[in-house]
């Protein structure tokens, strides 16, 4: 989580609020908050955005037209690799769900799986360290999707003939 704080002059402020929409835009916004700041002919509105670091969509709130939440596609955010890993967390998170008979997003959400990938999460610390993953799913799933990822990385180095992952020159 991050944060970044804009100041829209009531006056000439035609390119603050074109930066401040450009970073909207460009960016998973958690919250926004907003205040005017009045000193008379050089007034501002001041904005604090709070947003996700790393995490980039088309909408200010990671949501389309109506409010309906955008589908990401996962083969375009992450590497064929990461997502043949990503593929294998998701078919574990579907299991787990329908033993528990529960939707799987209670399990883990598409974005917590991604960002298992992509951070390489080796130990339980680095779950507990991803958005919206806290102390009791960690204890509860963690060492399954952890032992997934392990077993699709030593099938990765294996099948890429490289012990470990090393390649050419390490």
């Amino acid at each position: 989580m991050a944060y970044r704080c804009f100041l829209v002059p009531v006056r000439n402020g035609v390119e603050a609020k074109e930066e401040l929409n450009r970073f909207l835009r460009g960016h998973r916004v958690l919250s926004v908050d907003r205040r005017w700041v009045d000193q008379g002919t050089e007034s501002f509105w001041s904005f604090c955005v709070d947003y996700q670091e790393g995490a980039q969509t088309g909408t200010p709130s990671g949501r389309g037209p109506g409010g309906a939440r955008e589908r990401v596609d996962y083969r375009e955010v992450l590497s064929p690799e990461e997502f043949a890993a990503f593929v294998k967390l998701r078919d574990l998170r579907q299991s787990i769900a329908k033993e528990e008979g529960v939707p799987s997003y209670v399990v883990f959400n598409n974005e917590q799986l991604a960002a298992m990938v992509q951070k390489g999460a080796k130990s339980r610390a680095d779950l507990g360290r991803i958005d919206g993953i806290g102390e009791s799913r960690v204890a509860k799933y963690g060492e399954r999707f952890l032992t997934c990822l392990k077993t699709h990385r030593d099938g990765h180095h294996e099948a890429s003939g490289t012990p470990d992952g090393a390649g050419p020159g390490a």
